[in-house]
């Protein structure tokens, strides 16, 4: 190679994501040779090499699906493969910076609202349990806390689902305490 660069073929992913899905082996190609870059972009929005790579696999996945749809229907194929793949992969590291945000956000918001102490280990417990409700909470119990964290009482959340405010406040506790139990945690936090 010129200039001494280095190849990026030494750059290696899973040919299946974490969820068990195959990746095409021209969209595999695509994704050692962007790997290096996308990993680092991903370093500088302060997300985790290992999360960056199991996105760019997931990516990976779903733009071998994509191709798949469009071989067998008659839609233009996909003129730049790699340009394409890093777009799918920014969009999930942009989707996993403004979740990382949203719990830190709600967790210094509930936290300093139900506790006045630094307890550094409820916060990490708060954290996890936030975490969770946000990726397999049910999407009305992640639609309450969302309005619960701007502020809104639980009459004007009931409202919006047309039930009393305290039949919101207890499908939201439900949710919580399958999620605690789920995960081992005490019940202690009051939202």
């Amino acid at each position: 190679m010129a200039g001494g660069a280095q190849p990026n073929s030494s750059f290696r992913i899973s040919p299946v994501d974490r969820f068990g899905r195959r990746i095409s082996p021209l969209v595999l190609i695509a994704a050692e040779e962007i790997g290096r870059r996308a990993i680092q972009h991903a370093e500088k929005l302060q997300v985790d090499p290992a999360i960056a790579a199991n996105l760019l696999e997931e990516a990976a996945s779903a733009v071998s699906r994509a191709m798949e749809r469009k071989r067998d229907c008659t839609q233009d194929p996909v003129r730049d493969l790699r340009a394409y793949l890093f777009r799918a992969f920014i969009r999930r590291v942009n989707k996993t910076v403004m979740r990382q945000l949203l719990v830190e956000n709600a967790v210094r918001i509930l936290f300093v609202t139900s506790h006045n102490s630094t307890n550094p280990l409820a916060e990490l417990e708060m954290k996890i349990l936030v975490d969770e409700l946000l990726t397999r909470g049910d999407p009305v119990a992640r639609d309450m806390f969302y309005r619960r964290i701007q502020g809104l009482s639980w009459e004007e959340i009931g409202s919006s689902y047309g039930i009393s405010a305290h039949a919101a406040e207890s499908r939201f506790s439900q949710a919580l305490h399958r999620i605690r139990k789920r995960l081992g945690l005490k019940e202690e936090f009051e939202f």
